[in-house]
C-alpha cells in the first residue's frame, strides 16, 4: 500500500484537515492517510494543549467514512521527534511505502526539525499549500537544500518504487479553517471528548499514555 502521514497536534482536529488529507490521497494516488496525533510538539507552547485523547477523538470523528486511519503510533514508540517516529514505522511496516505530508506553514520551519534532511532521506514529503506561508516556505534554508530534488506531480505518482530524498508540492484552493479559531469560539470543546481511552486504529492499541493530562 501507499499510505501518506499527516503528523499535527490536531489540537482540535477539523474540516480543514479532512479537505487536504482527502485532496492528497487523490493527487498523489494515496491507499489511505494516517493521521499521526503527536504526544507533543516542543516547536509549539504545550500552553491550551488539550490531552491526547481529546485530541485523537477530535481526529477519529473528522476521520469517519474517508480512508484516512487516527493513530498515536508516536507515543506508543515514545519517539520525541518525527525523524526516529518515521525510522520506526518503516521498520514496523516494511510492505509499505509512505510520503511525508505537510504543510508550507511546516517547510518554513522544517530547518528547526530534529534531523531534517533525515526525515527527506527517510521518504518522500508532499507539500501542501498554505495562504500566507508560501513566501517563507520558498525562501526556507530547508527549500534551498530540498528544490533540487522536486519533481512535478505528475511524474511523482507514476513512477514506480518511491525514492527519497523527493519533494513534491501540491496547490489546491485554500481553506480557511483553523484550529485556533475553533480553540477561541469554543474554549470548552475538550471537556466533551473527555471519555473512556479511544482504540488506535492502526495499531489496534488502547490510546493510554503516560501522561494524558490538559496543559
Amino acid at each position: 500500500m501507499r499510505i501518506g502521514l499527516l503528523g499535527g497536534s490536531f489540537n482540535p482536529a477539523h474540516g480543514g484537515h479532512r479537505r487536504i488529507t482527502l485532496f492528497a490521497i487523490e493527487a498523489l494516488h494515496l491507499d489511505e492517510v494516517w493521521w499521526m496525533v503527536s504526544p507533543g510538539n516542543p516547536l509549539k507552547p504545550s500552553k491550551g494543549m488539550a490531552s491526547l485523547s481529546a485530541r485523537f477523538r477530535s481526529a477519529m470523528a473528522q476521520a469517519r467514512r474517508a480512508p484516512i486511519r487516527v493513530t498515536a503510533i508516536e507515543s506508543e514508540f515514545g519517539t520525541p521527534y518525527t525523524v526516529e517516529t518515521l525510522a520506526a514505522i518503516r521498520r514496523r511496516y516494511p510492505q509499505h511505502e509512505f510520503v511525508w505530508l505537510m504543510g508550507s506553514d511546516n517547510l518554513a520551519q522544517f530547518h528547526r526539525w530534529r534531523d531534517w534532511r533525515g526525515i527527506a532521506r527517510a521518504m518522500p514529503i508532499a507539500v501542501i499549500a498554505r495562504p500566507g506561508y508560501e513566501s517563507a516556505a520558498v525562501a526556507s534554508p530547508a527549500m534551498a537544500w530540498l528544490r533540487k530534488f522536486r519533481v512535478p506531480l505528475a511524474g511523482f505518482f507514476t513512477r514506480g518504487k518511491w525514492s527519497a530524498p523527493t519533494l513534491v508540492t501540491l496547490r489546491f484552493d485554500p481553506d480557511p479553517r483553523s484550529a485556533t479559531a475553533i480553540r477561541r469560539s469554543d474554549p470548552d470543546w475538550a471537556l466533551r471528548l473527555e471519555n473512556l481511552p479511544p482504540r488506535d486504529q492502526v495499531t489496534r492499541h488502547l490510546v493510554i499514555p503516560a501522561q494524558d493530562t490538559p496543559a
